[in-house]
């Protein structure tokens, strides 16, 4: 369900919880609130409105915040990978790789290969080191925890770093986890499976990740505070 308010449009989620939750989520400002089942959508609605204020400033930090241009996959360009910044180096012959040597990392491609199949390419590869990571600290996290999943998959979300279907225990990870650095990897690896327990943001929920990652608070603000760059 969604609603329309002073032009903002705001997505209505109905749970079993207690309480109404409102967030604004990265990387494009999207307006969601979670309300108990038995709250009337007025009410919703009346509570939406007293925070509007607050919506916008969320917003514009959004808005606001750095971001490289749209990428054209040419030499001068900046890539991060697992946080780190690297300058793109681009070279032609018939097989596409690429590889990081120093602070260059050199994009080998066909001279006459289109923005969109140079995009496609450097996402698998993104793609591919995330998957090396996951499958190295899901494992950790799993163990360290208590809490095991049955199955993961990497995706590219727009509003979601991760999440989780506690039914099933199947965990989904942002593709765009493999531009930030390790530890925010390891934050949301260790949120989705605490949901796998606790399906709100409750005391028992942060009871886990205060437990776990007791900075936990600290890596959530380094992984919302710079939208590094596109990835489409």
């Amino acid at each position: 369900m969604q609603i329309a308010l002073s032009g903002i449009n705001i997505e209505i989620l109905k749970k079993p919880i207690k309480n109404l939750h409102l967030s604004v989520l990265p990387p494009d400002g999207k307006v969601r609130v979670s309300a108990p089942l038995r709250l009337s959508d007025e009410s919703i609605a009346m509570f939406v409105r007293t925070k509007i204020s607050w919506i916008k400033k969320q917003q514009e930090k959004f808005e606001t915040q750095s971001r490289q241009s749209k990428r054209e996959y040419i030499s001068g360009e900046t890539l991060y990978v697992f946080g780190k910044q690297y300058f793109l180096h681009v070279e032609y012959a018939r097989k596409n790789s690429l590889v990081l040597s120093g602070s260059e990392a050199v994009l080998t491609v066909r001279k006459e290969s289109s923005i969109r199949q140079r995009e496609v390419f450097v996402n698998e590869w993104y793609r591919a080191r995330l998957k090396e990571k996951v499958a190295f600290l899901l494992p950790q996290w799993e163990q360290a925890t208590g809490l095991y999943s049955t199955a993961w998959q990497i995706k590219n979300m727009t509003t979601r770093w991760g999440s989780c279907n506690p039914a099933t225990k199947k965990i989904w990870l942002n593709l765009q986890l493999a531009k930030k650095p390790l530890e925010c990897l390891e934050y949301i690896i260790l949120h989705e499976l605490a949901h796998l327990k606790v399906r709100n943001h409750g005391k028992a929920f942060v009871a886990i990740l205060d437990a776990h990652m007791p900075y936990w608070r600290e890596t959530r603000k380094l992984l919302n505070e710079l939208q590094l760059d596109y990835m489409a």
